[in-house]
């Protein structure tokens, strides 16, 4: 877990975000691993995230990164309430695979600003969250 909380800390840093999480597969739902940034209460209602739910729960499902140009005005039905109480504005859940391509979990990043991802960002993102250890 130190380890997950050490790897994100980086991760966020060395993208420029303000806030992150790892959730990782715990049979149907994803659990949550390590946070950086992320409210108490924000943490216990993203927990565990069933398939399909929320920003996380959508990259699983879709098995592509899932994302929003701003948290708080989001109106698209993919960022539940509890996120938008994160102090950050973009954001994206990136899904990560084990070895054998099932999806093992989902790596979130948060950006102070509001911006749209363009292409290459998400490609680097995604390719920076499968390395993540474990």
């Amino acid at each position: 877990m130190a380890d997950m909380e050490q790897w994100l800390e980086a991760f966020v840093r060395d993208n420029g975000g303000v806030a992150g999480t790892i959730h990782l597969r715990g049979g149907e739902a994803l659990e949550l691993q390590a946070s950086v940034n992320i409210p108490d209460k924000v943490k216990a209602v993203t927990a565990t995230i069933p398939r399909g739910k929320g920003m996380a729960g959508l990259a699983w499902e879709r098995d592509e990164p899932v994302t929003t140009c701003n948290l708080k005005t989001d109106d698209s039905g993919d960022v539940r309430p509890g996120a938008k109480a994160v102090a950050a504005q973009a954001a994206v859940a990136i899904p990560i695979h084990d070895g054998a391509g099932n999806i093992r979990g989902v790596v979130g990043i948060a950006y102070q600003e509001e911006r749209d991802m363009s292409m290459s960002e998400l490609k680097s993102l995604s390719s920076q969250a499968e390395a993540l250890p474990g």
